[in-house]
């Protein structure tokens, strides 16, 4: 694979965000690259490969409902994608509205598949009424 561009990073974030809100965990684990270390913040370990990031949206499936995740806008470094991006969904069990925000960098493998993805998150949580 060639290094990505613009219009392929375009591609691959919106995948993400598409699948990220569906829970289709299948289709979420080929975005990956098998020894994906994935930092859901800068102050937490790393999850590590494939089952990882898989039991990471099923996590998430069991949680959250009315998911939306947006990539404002991105950034090409080869083999670097950068982007802020902003995310809310509803906590299905104390019925809350979370919303959350950030960035981050997604390093590529030379597949094309997300090999380290390193995210920057501040997240507010709101009641529904």
């Amino acid at each position: 694979m060639t290094a990505p561009d613009h219009a392929s990073a375009a591609d691959l974030l919106d995948r993400m965000a598409e699948l990220r809100a569906s829970f289709d965990g299948d289709a979420w684990v080929e975005l990956f690259s098998p020894d994906i270390a994935w930092y859901a913040s800068p102050f937490e370990e790393p999850r590590v490969g494939l089952n990882a990031v898989r039991a990471m949206l099923l996590e998430a499936s069991r949680r959250e409902e009315q998911v939306e995740f947006t990539f404002e806008r991105h950034w090409v470094v080869p083999p670097t994608i950068l982007a802020p991006w902003h995310a809310s969904h509803v906590d299905h069990e104390h019925r809350t509205r979370v919303r959350a925000a950030g960035f981050v960098a997604l390093e590529l493998a030379p597949d094309g598949r997300i090999r380290l993805a390193r995210w920057w998150p501040a997240q507010t949580t709101t009641t529904i009424e």
